[in-house]
């Protein structure tokens, strides 16, 4: 069996649910379809998501959130009627959602409702049966997934029966709706693949695969033809977006391996996923911007048990949780994303620790990026040294490098203004 996952740009409208359809029908192993909500039409449309969001955010300043669901409301509709499906039917849900957002559901119910709609306007498209994440998957308070969720997903899923499942959501043990982060419909498929011993996961997107570097930097960036499990997730936290890193978890230690297609062009390769690969060394680069950096130095810092959990624990209250962390004898330097916390948030945060903690100095500052050149190997491989030498003759200065701490990439801190440009000179020097 074959579980196919498809993103927002695939079930966007109409025109994209018929090719999905097509792709389904086009091998009779493709048995599950895991979907996300609705996204961009054209570049100044709006994806669902963002519209549920804004709808929960005004019910939280205390307004109604009608006129704006109204907006998600008709697209719905015309999806429906273009496709022919039941509209009356799909209306009274609609109402009774925006009624429930309304009442203060919350955000995860109201987020979660993009791809609820989206799976039953799809499965009854198809014929198929439609199965909701809320029954079959429970997601920790930490949002991980839940122990008890394969065997969930096991009795609910009939062999020989085919199923849509919206992506992205389930509930807690308590039965409270719940998410993912962003792009989570990728775990959702991950699990599924997971429950039913699938013999492949694909994932269908708007691009033809998973490329060396960013297209929208690199024109010419090339796809790359196969990933390891390892290669994916070091991509992933390094900027790429093709596929979620925590993907990955569900499947890891049985080795279901994965297909990266576009749903507008399915006759392309696209990039395959694989448990392990050939470790020769760099197959992409990548860079992550929007990062701030924390600077804090302290006498004798390590000699005090527990410090840096002490410290990591406070930036915890204040709402940061950096991504990357590097370590001195007397000195920690930690990465965040610039989201996290405002320039305030980030003062009273430094004036706290400081007075706390004792230190000698403590500083933020912003415009950060990282730039990861990622591939099994790479550590044993003549990628640093090129890297390295390509980034000197491109003038652009780094902040730090971290090599040797993964076999699978080497990253170098830079500034985000000289972000693209540094991925534009790496991928000239290696690829």
């Amino acid at each position: 069996m074959i579980v196919s996952k498809f993103g927002g740009s695939s079930v966007a409208d109409a025109d994209q649910i018929r090719k999905v359809k097509a792709i389904l029908e086009s091998d009779e192993r493709r048995m599950v379809a895991v979907v996300s909500a609705p996204g961009k039409r054209n570049k100044e449309d709006q994806k669902i998501t963002d519209l549920l969001y804004k709808c929960n955010s005004l019910v939280q300043k205390g307004q109604t959130c009608r006129p704006v669901f109204n907006e998600i409301s008709k697209r719905f509709i015309q999806m429906a009627q273009k496709l022919k499906v039941d509209d009356v039917k799909l209306s009274e849900r609609l109402d009774d959602i925006r009624c429930s957002i309304d009442a203060g559901r919350g955000a995860d119910y109201a987020a979660s409702r993009g791809e609820y709609l989206s799976a039953l306007v799809i499965s009854e498209f198809l014929g198929w049966e439609f199965l909701d994440a809320e029954d079959a998957i429970v997601i920790n308070q930490d949002s991980t997934v839940n122990e008890a969720t394969s065997q969930r997903l096991a009795e609910k899923l009939e062999p020989g029966k085919r199923y849509v499942i919206p992506g992205f959501y389930g509930e807690t043990e308590q039965g409270v709706i719940k998410t993912f982060t962003r792009g989570g419909s990728d775990i959702t498929g991950s699990i599924v693949a997971r429950a039913i011993g699938a013999e492949l996961y694909e994932n269908w997107t708007d691009v033809s695969g998973i490329y060396r570097a960013d297209p929208r930097i690199v024109e010419d960036a090339e796809v790359i033809p196969e990933l390891s499990y390892k290669e994916v997730r070091e991509l992933s936290d390094v900027g790429a977006s093709v596929f979620h890193e925590e993907a990955i978890a569900p499947i890891y230690s049985i080795g279901i391996p994965i297909v990266v297609k576009n749903t507008n062009r399915p006759s392309d390769p696209g990039t395959r996923i694989l448990p392990e690969s050939a470790g020769n060394g760099a197959v992409a680069v990548s860079a992550r911007t929007g990062l701030s950096r924390i600077r804090l130095r302290k006498l004798m810092l390590f000699k005090k048990y527990g410090m840096r959990h002490a410290l990591l624990t406070m930036l915890h209250v204040f709402g940061i949780r950096p991504s990357y962390s590097l370590f001195g004898i007397d000195s920690i330097v930690w990465f965040f994303d610039s989201k996290m916390a405002s320039d305030s948030v980030c003062d009273a945060m430094c004036e706290r620790l400081k007075k706390e903690f004792g230190l000698d100095s403590i500083e933020v500052d912003h415009g950060h990026a990282i730039l990861g050149v990622v591939g099994d190997g790479t550590d044993s491989s003549d990628a640093y040294l090129a890297s390295a030498e390509a980034l000197k003759n491109a003038d652009i200065r780094t902040t730090f490098v971290n090599y040797g701490s993964s076999s699978a990439s080497v990253l170098f801190g830079v500034k985000e203004d000289d972000a693209a440009d540094a991925v534009k000179a790496v991928y000239k020097a290696l690829f």
